[in-house]
């Protein structure tokens, strides 16, 4: 379900008509809040989106070029509560996302210019089905050199499902449990692991996670 058909079709957005209508977007307010946020778009210049989950292995939204990139000043925190997706109102789960201080490795993607709208509402319906980011403007340093100013998805504080404690021991038993249409929560934890190591990067958090979801019988295979 989570491809460019089931998002340009709607289905993507339809398979989460079980979710609370409080949290749930419509495609209108997707749409206004892309509007809103390419308004404060610092420059007119490549448009790059940084990348530190699943968009490292799945972006579908297609780009023209992918460098590793470094973000200051923001770690990776599963730290949304997940009822859809890989998990479910009866067991949740956790989404990843980004919470302030600290630095985190993941890749720049450049956006090509001739479908850059296109492009962008895809992204959109993929990442705000409940408005649980913050879509935020942020300088990236690139491996091979160079800087730009980056669109980055953080933790909006103030949703519903955000949820303060993300320490590795706390959320590793709720996403060992967690699963949903889109597979298991642990084997998301899994991918991203195997996606940083595919960059030669590496995240103490996740491997924490990892750890201790192995410990409680998950298995990164």
């Amino acid at each position: 379900m989570l491809n460019r058909t089931a998002i340009s079709s709607g289905a993507y957005l339809e398979s989460f008509d079980s979710l609370p209508k409080d949290i749930l977007w419509t495609q209108a307010k997707i749409d206004q809040s892309l509007a809103e946020t390419m308004s404060r778009r610092p420059d007119q210049g490549d448009l790059w989106v940084f990348a530190y989950g699943s968009l490292m292995w799945n972006p579908i939204s297609e780009y023209d070029k992918r460098v590793v990139a470094t973000l200051d000043g923001w770690h990776r925190s599963f730290c949304i509560r997940l009822i859809a997706g890989r998990g479910s109102p009866e067991k949740p789960g956790r989404m990843l996302s980004l919470k302030p201080s600290g630095s985190t490795e993941g890749v720049a993607l450049r956006i090509p210019q001739a479908t850059l709208n296109d492009e962008l509402r895809v992204l959109w319906t993929r990442e705000m089905v409940t408005g649980a980011y913050t879509p935020t403007w942020a300088p990236v340093t690139f491996r091979t050199g160079g800087k730009a100013t980056a669109l980055v998805f953080v933790a909006n504080p103030e949703q519903s499902q955000f949820e303060a404690d993300a320490q590795p021991e706390t959320i590793a038993p709720l996403m060992a449990a967690a699963s949903g249409s889109l597979g298991t929560n642990a084997e998301y934890v899994f991918k991203l692991q195997c996606a940083l190591a595919d960059c030669q990067m590496r995240d103490p958090y996740i491997d924490e996670l990892a750890a201790e979801l192995i410990q409680l019988g998950q298995s990164p295979r």
